[in-house]
């Protein structure tokens, strides 16, 4: 055997090899390279949309965060507005109902005083005419002054 035959042989090979390579197995190779490249790309930017997606999501998050606290700060603020409208109402209920039944027992007193005043006039009367009747025994003769004692026996 012949050194160059063999050198030629397997230059000739591998000349075949190669070009059989570039021709059918290096093309897919390099497709499935650049397929891999630009789903990585994709995968790159979808993570950066994310990220971005996450960012206005935390901004969004922080706004209805906000917004919660400003609702939740005027409904206690309203809560307390109408508590004290409560106390108030209650306040001027208590005051009227206080007053009326003040007005109830100054008008019971008032009543009260006024059959007193009544009662006591009745027993002043009855005490006059007693004292007079024992003033009038002694100086007025009953037989003479008959029709007077009579005509204010019936007036009281």
């Amino acid at each position: 055997m012949n050194i160059n035959l063999t050198l030629i042989a397997q230059l000739i090979s591998f000349a075949v090899f190669v070009w059989f390579t570039m021709k059918y197995v290096w093309p897919p190779m390099v497709k499935a390279m650049e397929d891999r490249k630009a789903k990585i790309a994709d995968g790159l930017a979808a993570a950066e949309r994310g990220v971005h997606e996450q960012e206005l999501a935390k901004k969004a998050a922080l706004e209805k965060l906000h917004e919660a606290r400003q609702q939740s700060a005027e409904i206690v603020s309203r809560a307390e507005k109408r508590a004290a409208e409560i106390v108030d109402e209650a306040k001027e209920q208590a005051r009227a109902e206080g007053e009326r039944l003040l007005a109830a027992a100054q008008a019971e007193i008032e009543q009260e005083a006024n059959k007193a005043r009544e009662a006591l006039r009745t027993k002043v009367a009855e005490l006059a005419v007693l004292g007079a009747e024992k003033i009038l025994r002694k100086e007025i003769n009953a037989d003479a002054h008959k029709d007077i004692v009579d005509s204010l026996a019936k007036q009281i």
